[in-house]
């Protein structure tokens, strides 16, 4: 079972994005901030991060920055954001996101992509 972790300081919307992967069979882990974010994934592996841009403590490109370079590079981050302007898209994927979803998405949209990064 593939697993993956949901960052969102926004309790609904993470609500949401896990209700909706678990209805695909995935496990899924749920952390409220970057930094709760960051101490998860110290302790275990993910096969997908999904990760809001905008968050308390730490942003989702802070996040990025701290993650260990093993990580960054075996485990695909999509970035959830506001930010829909090709210029953020261009720093959260230069930051080293492998994926970029603009917020408000559809939750059909969600699960085919994330559908599509785990080749399920």
């Amino acid at each position: 079972m593939k697993k993956i972790l949901v960052v969102d300081d926004e309790e609904i919307l993470r609500m949401l994005i896990c209700d909706t992967l678990e209805d695909l069979g995935f496990e899924i882990d749920e952390a409220e901030d970057g930094v709760e974010a960051i101490q998860k994934l110290n302790a275990q592996a993910y096969d997908l991060i999904i990760l809001d841009y905008m968050m308390p403590n730490l942003t989702g490109v802070e996040v990025i920055e701290q993650l260990e370079v093993d990580v960054k590079n075996n485990t695909p981050i999509l970035m959830l954001t506001a930010k829909a302007q090709e210029a953020d898209r261009q720093v959260v994927l230069d930051k080293g996101a492998h994926y970029f979803m603009s917020k408000p998405f559809s939750p059909v949209e969600l699960m085919g992509l994330v559908e599509e990064i785990l080749n399920v």
